[in-house]
């Protein structure tokens, strides 16, 4: 395993841990189809939540949160689509999330997360 792959597989373990503090049902991870990935599917009460985490370990590459474009978003929202008409889930509302993981030289890592990126 390359040594990106690792950084993010542990920025994932963050994030999961975060959004299930913050009171989150974690139902997926890492759910694939043929037009992409979903990181992270949660319920957050009665929201269906779609959330891409991004993880860095320096900001050379700008912000984790900078990572997610708005290309990217439309096809996460196309991505929530997907994973709705194949699990047969009618959640009151559906959002997409991302939780930026920047990796510190030393100490914790510092964990960012934004509701309901457009």
């Amino acid at each position: 395993m390359h040594v990106k792959d690792l950084i993010g597989r542990h920025g994932e373990e963050l994030a999961v841990r975060h959004l299930q503090e913050a009171g989150f049902v974690v139902l997926a991870r890492n759910w694939r189809c043929e037009i992409g990935e979903i990181d992270i599917v949660a319920r957050d009460g009665d929201t269906l939540v779609v959330c891409e985490v991004k993880t860095r370990s320096g900001l050379g590459f700008g912000s984790p949160l900078e990572a997610v474009t708005r290309d990217k978003a439309a096809r996460l929202r196309r991505l929530a689509g997907r994973w709705l008409a194949d699990h047969d889930v009618r959640p009151k509302a559906v959002r997409i999330d991302v939780v930026g993981v920047l990796r510190q030289a030393s100490g914790p890592a510092r964990i960012e997360h934004v509701r309901g990126v457009d």
